[in-house]
């Protein structure tokens, strides 16, 4: 992903608008436990076998965590081939096809496995249906490296569906021995209306057996929900290559925001986005830190939006232990965060 450089534009102006200045901040946002396992899992990892540690694909969809972590050592390839024989490669959250594993165990890499847990729960659903042979619609979007982990599980019985229309023209074996499974940080709206599609046509479709949407991309679109139905505008912290942050926006959007955008950094906020805008709904991705919330709020600050109302929708506890190998430290023994550790702070 491409370097953003963090522009010195003007402090945003503290112009007059019709009503009450305020920002309606949605909680739950930012990382989740799966972002926060992950992020922590390379800085272990570099503290436990000294830089570089490669990393295949981004950590995770954010380029400010990507940033940090490589200028601590870490080092963002595409592939594992890209790695030395015998280094250290982590796995991304997002989660990887056995034949990344392979490739990874026959060069000799020391592989650490940061799929989020809740990824690796798609995974072994795909491959338990494609041992029943079951046809496997992969509700998700070609490309997205999530959806490449999991139909690799059993790439001969996966069909990625990538929107509600594909619902209508998607062909089967057997209409009697299919099942849906979906891309953990997808729109709980619009997955719904493909899989309702999907039913109409395959009356006996089967549903997976838990929720494959996470709870942190589902708990984040009930919070902007909520607030969208208040907002002149929307702001949504995230990169552009985050699934769960994109969909943040389209969420807001249809559930009544006049506006919404995207920003990496607070810098990336323009002036005529606030003309006329009362109320200035934020939130921010599963993978997005806090400190970069925390920047936007200043800089609306500075522009007349220093009354903030936090509306919560969720509480959110769940932490994901590290992957085995960085659960102690090299002494030996259990590490402080072997628990991940800052899932608490970030969700606030």
């Amino acid at each position: 992903m491409p370097r953003i450089p963090r522009s010195r534009r003007a402090a945003l102006q503290d112009n007059p608008v019709d009503g009450h200045k305020r920002v309606l901040l949605a909680a739950p946002r930012g990382y989740c436990a799966g972002v926060d396992r992950a992020v922590v899992a390379v800085e272990k990892a570099l503290e436990r076998y000294g830089a570089p540690v490669y990393v295949r694909k981004q950590i995770v969809h954010n380029i400010h965590v990507v940033t940090e972590l490589e200028e601590k050592g870490a080092i963002f390839v595409e592939e594992v081939d890209e790695v030395p024989e015998g280094a250290h490669v982590v796995f991304s959250a997002h989660g990887v096809s056995p034949a990344v594993v392979n490739a990874a165990s026959d060069r000799g890499l020391h592989a650490i496995d940061a799929t989020c847990p809740l990824v690796t729960k798609v995974h072994r659903e795909a491959v338990r249906f494609a041992k029943n042979d079951f046809e496997i619609l992969l509700i998700g979007h070609d490309g997205h490296e999530e959806v490449e982990g999991t139909a690799g599980e059993a790439p001969e019985h996966v069909t990625v569906v990538n929107s509600p229309e594909e619902a209508d023209t998607v062909v089967v074996r057997d209409p009697s021995k299919v099942v849906w499974l979906s891309q953990t940080t997808l729109s709980v709206d619009e997955t719904m209306e493909t899989v309702n599609r999907l039913r109409t046509r395959f009356p006996e479709l089967q549903n997976p057996p838990s929720d494959d949407i996470c709870y942190a991309t589902q708990n984040r679109q009930v919070a902007i929900k909520k607030v969208a139905a208040d907002a002149d505008l929307v702001i949504v912290v995230g990169s552009a290559n985050s699934s769960n942050s994109v969909r943040l926006v389209e969420v807001a959007l249809e559930y009544g925001a006049k506006a919404a955008y995207r920003v990496d950094y607070a810098d990336e906020v323009k002036q005529e986005w606030l003309d006329g805008v009362a109320t200035v709904g934020v939130t921010s991705g599963a993978s997005v830190p806090e400190v970069l919330v925390e920047e936007v709020l200043e800089a609306l600050s500075g522009a007349g939006y220093a009354d903030v109302q936090e509306v919560r929708t969720a509480e959110e506890d769940l932490m994901f232990s590290l992957p085995k190998e960085l659960r102690q430290d090299a002494a030996g023994q259990r590490d402080a965060r072997a628990l991940g550790g800052r899932t608490s702070e970030t969700t606030a």
